[in-house]
C-alpha cells in the first residue's frame, strides 16, 4: 500500500476508491501482504497484486465493492483448470480483501503519509468485515483494539503485517484485522561467516526479520555462501556496528549475535554492541562455558564494567540439548524470540494459564 498511498490520498480528493490489499499469504506467491492495487470509479487501475494471475477477477470484484459499498475477502490458490482459470500460477495462496475507501478517510491517511515520511513506524488497523473500522497505531499505545493490542503490537515490533484476532470476521472479542505495519523489519546482525552463521540466517528470515552477515574475510562472507541473507558485508564487525549505530539504524530493534569464536573480532564488536547509546534489543555471543569466560576477561580488560555487560547473552542459545549448527541456530532464535517477547522459554505444558499472553 505505501506504493499507492499518494494515487489513493489523490483518487479520493474526487471520490470514493477501491482498495484491494493482499492480506494473507502462504507458500511461494508473487507479492507480500500489504501489496495493493487502486481502482477508481472509471474502471481505472493503479498497482497489481499478482502480476495478472489474479488482478482481472480482483478488478471485477473492486467494481462490486464501489457499487455496494460491502466489502469482501476472496482466496486465490493454485489454477488447476489447464490454464483458463482464476488462480496463481506460482503455487502459494493469497487472501485479498477489498474495500470502498471514502472521502472521510483522507485525514487518516494524511496522517499516515506524514509518519511514513517520518520514518516513525505505525500500524494501519483494518477489521476484516463488511464496513471494516481503520486506526492507526503506534507501538505500545492502544486504541479502541484492547483484545487485540498484544497481537498489534508484536506485528509492529517485528515489522511484519498479517491478520491478528477471531476466526469470524465479526468476533465480538477478538475481531478480525488486517494489520498494515508501516516501519522497518527487525534486524538480525551476524557476526561471523560459518555454519552457524549459514543457518541462522535461515531462521532470522523465515522470522520476518533483516538479515545482515558482516566479516572481514571476503573470502568467506560472500552472498553465495550465505543466501538467505538480506546483506553479506565485507568489513570489520566492530567498524560496521559503530557505522551503523552512528547512523541511527541499529537500535532496540536490532538483535546482534557474535559467532565469529575469534577474539580479534568478537571483543571489538562486543563493546562497541554493548555500549551502544540506544541498548539493543539482544547481545548474544555464541562459545563455551570456557570461551565465555575467557571473554569476559577480555571485555573487562577493555574496560567494560558489570553494567555494560549485564545484557551480554553468552553462551547464547536456549538449554535445547542439540550439537549441530541448525540445533544451534533454532535454540538462539527461541531465546531471541523470549527476550523480545518477555517470555520464560519454559514448555507450555508444565505451564498454566492461557498460552497466548495479552
Amino acid at each position: 500500500m505505501r506504493t499507492v498511498l499518494d494515487q489513493l490520498i489523490t483518487g479520493l480528493s474526487v471520490g470514493p476508491v477501491a482498495l484491494a490489499r493482499i492480506a494473507s499469504a502462504t507458500g511461494s506467491v508473487p507479492s507480500a501482504v500489504g501489496a495493493a492495487v487502486l481502482v477508481g470509479p472509471s474502471g481505472a487501475v493503479i498497482g497489481s497484486l499478482s502480476s495478472g494471475c489474479v488482478d482481472a477477477a480482483v478488478v471485477e470484484s473492486a467494481g462490486q465493492v464501489l457499487r455496494t459499498g460491502e466489502a469482501m475477502f476472496e482466496e486465490f490458490g493454485v489454477d488447476d483448470s489447464g490454464g483458463f482459470g482464476v488462480g496463481l500460477v506460482c503455487g502459494g495462496t493469497i487472501g485479498v480483501f477489498v474495500e470502498r475507501v471514502n472521502p472521510d478517510r483522507l485525514p487518516l491517511l494524511r496522517d499516515l503519509r506524514e509518519r511514513i515520511r517520518a520514518g516513525a513506524p505505525v500500524a494501519l488497523t483494518a477489521s476484516l468485515s463488511g464496513t471494516p473500522h481503520w486506526s492507526l497505531r503506534d507501538p505500545g499505545a492502544s486504541d479502541g483494539w484492547r483484545a487485540l493490542d498484544r497481537d498489534i503490537d508484536d506485528l509492529l515490533s517485528a515489522g511484519r503485517s498479517g491478520i491478528v484476532g477471531g476466526d469470524g470476521c465479526e468476533d465480538a472479542v477478538r475481531p478480525r484485522a488486517l494489520v498494515q505495519v508501516f516501519a522497518p523489519p527487525r534486524r538480525l546482525i551476524l557476526v561471523g561467516a560459518n555454519d552457524f552463521v549459514r543457518e541462522l540466517t535461515v531462521l532470522g528470515a523465515q522470522l520476518g526479520m533483516r538479515v545482515i552477515v558482516v566479516d572481514a574475510r571476503p573470502v568467506f562472507a560472500t552472498a553465495a555462501r550465505f543466501p538467505a541473507a538480506d546483506e553479506v558485508v565485507v568489513d570489520w564487525p566492530d567498524r560496521y556496528l559503530r557505522r551503523e549505530i552512528d547512523a541511527g539504524t541499529v537500535g532496540a530493534s536490532c538483535a546482534v549475535c557474535v559467532m565469529t569464536h575469534d577474539t580479534k573480532f568478537d571483543v571489538p564488536a562486543l563493546t562497541v554492541a554493548l555500549r551502544a547509546r540506544t541498548p539493543l534489543g539482544f547481545v548474544g555471543a555464541l562459545g563455551s562455558r570456557r570461551t565465555h569466560d575467557d571473554r569476559l576477561r577480555r571485555l573487562r580488560a577493555a574496560g567494560l564494567t558489570d553494567a555494560e555487560l549485564a545484557p551480554l547473552r553468552s553462551p547464547v542459545g536456549l538449554d535445547l540439548g542439540g550439537h549441530t549448527p541448525a540445533e544451534a541456530a533454532v535454540s538462539i532464535a527461541a531465546q531471541i524470540i523470549a527476550e523480545r517477547t518477555h517470555a520464560t522459554g519454559r514448555p507450555l505444558h508444565s505451564m498454566s494459564g492461557a498460552i497466548h499472553r495479552r
